[in-house]
């Protein structure tokens, strides 16, 4: 099998790399970065499956299947991957998102070879069996129980939020899972779950660092190409009618110190309307990026209603953004407040900050909160393993690598008009979902 190009080599300005793709005859997809500056390499594939993508009644299986992933395969015994990686000095992960699923190494440039054969060798023959799953479903649930269910917040709002704004399993369910569908997992489902997703035709290889590209296309094709391409899945389509009526839900939380909520609206989906959501992603730094910014000087400072304040677009602050997300997806406001009775006037008051921003919007108010983006996104891509993650989602979403580097111009070029008109269609109180947090025993 050759590898066969998809384009030449293609300067990336803003991240002062060369960006080139190739696919494999069996439908893998190779972005590739070098970086000479760092005797290092990072990698990173990315299948097209998250927690959108489980069966019902199967919830919390991608997380699942990302843990069985590290449990070894026929040729390469449980724990060798994570030694072969952590003994050469490199680090190792692996993390699910709602529409997909990826695995990660950086180690020294010397040690490709060597981690282009372990994730190929998994993807071929991944070992499942009915130990490594009764003991990863175990594992599963105890990371249920630390970090949702026995802990502050822990629902609030990643998975609270979606439940109540949208109407469909795939938008709805909880991604980490409930302890009766991880108990209800046959070993046969995982199998088939391995079949369908785990293929070279539903997956992104991404390489940044210190390579030659043509040697490395040889080394892919080596590890990768006997690999058959089996069928790629349909990706289901996970649109929704955007509500044209508020939603608000209480809900109780036994471990919450204090109360919180948070508000949630549609933003436009990023495949067909990519700069409205860098629009709203800029509206969102005015709002509550800083203590210059609106909702802090009006909420913390003035009105002493909240002890914090955010706005983001995605799942959580810092995690994920406009680059990693499909349609359908969130733009959300979260506030922590200490009296129970100031929920109603704070989301009053947000309400009228987000109203004033849309007919007041200044440039000076623009300008800071751009800044910060373009500074924070050259920063990230500084970063090899960042980059390795950036270039391969924005294949995976957007079929189009080279976005990461116009990403820093297209935020330049928002005006202060478009980020108020974006904002007044999208954040409507008539569109707005409201979660609301109540300390235990007070609902």
């Amino acid at each position: 099998m050759v590898a066969h190009p998809d384009s030449v080599l293609q300067s990336a300005s803003n991240l002062c790399h060369m960006i080139e793709r190739a696919r494999l005859d069996n439908g893998l997809r190779v972005v590739m970065a070098p970086d000479k500056t760092s005797p290092v390499v990072a990698l990173s594939i990315l299948y097209d499956v998250g927690f959108r993508s489980e069966p019902e009644g199967r919830s919390g299986f991608a997380h699942l299947f990302e843990h069985m992933m590290f449990q070894g395969s026929t040729r390469v015994p449980k724990g060798e991957f994570d030694r072969r990686i952590l003994g050469n000095g490199g680090v190792v992960n692996g993390m699910t998102t709602p529409d997909y699923t990826v695995y990660f190494e950086v180690m020294p440039a010397t040690a490709l070879d060597m981690a282009l054969f372990l994730e190929a060798d998994r993807m071929r023959s991944l070992l499942l069996d009915q130990e490594n799953l009764d003991n990863q479903r175990a594992v599963v649930q105890e990371e249920i129980r630390l970090n949702v269910l026995n802990r502050p917040y822990g629902k609030f709002p990643w998975i609270s939020l979606p439940a109540l704004m949208f109407d469909t399993y795939p938008n709805t369910h909880d991604g980490y899972g409930s302890f009766e569908d991880l108990d209800a997992a046959h070993l046969d489902d995982v199998r088939r779950f391995f079949r369908r997703f785990y293929t070279p035709g539903n997956a992104v290889l991404a390489i940044c660092g210190d390579f030659d590209p043509k040697s490395a296309v040889a080394l892919i094709e080596k590890h990768f190409g006997p690999i058959p391409g089996g069928r790629t899945p349909r990706r289901s389509s996970f649109a929704e009618p955007i509500f044209s009526a508020p939603r608000r839900r209480d809900t109780d939380d036994p471990f919450a110190p204090a109360p919180a909520l948070a508000l949630g609206f549609r933003v436009p989906d990023p495949l067909q309307d990519f700069e409205s959501v860098l629009a709203l992603d800029v509206f969102a730094g005015v709002l509550a990026d800083g203590v210059t910014s609106r909702l802090e000087q009006r909420l913390v400072h003035r009105d002493h209603l909240v002890t914090s304040v955010d706005a983001w677009i995605g799942e959580m602050p810092g995690w994920g953004g406009p680059l990693e997300m499909r349609d359908p997806t969130r733009f959300q406001i979260s506030a922590f407040y200490p009296r129970l009775a100031d929920g109603g006037r704070i989301v009053e008051a947000i309400s009228e900050e987000i109203a004033t921003a849309v007919r007041s919007l200044r440039e000076e108010e623009i300008g800071p909160v751009v800044a910060r983006m373009v500074a924070t996104h050259h920063r990230t891509m500084d970063n090899v393993l960042s980059r390795a993650m950036s270039v391969g989602v924005a294949e995976l979403i957007h079929d189009d690598p080279e976005l990461v580097t116009r990403v820093p111009g297209m935020y330049q070029q928002l005006t202060r008009e478009t980020v108020a008109e974006v904002a007044g269609t999208w954040l409507r109180p008539e569109s707005r979902a409201e979660l609301r947090v109540v300390p235990g025993g007070a609902l």
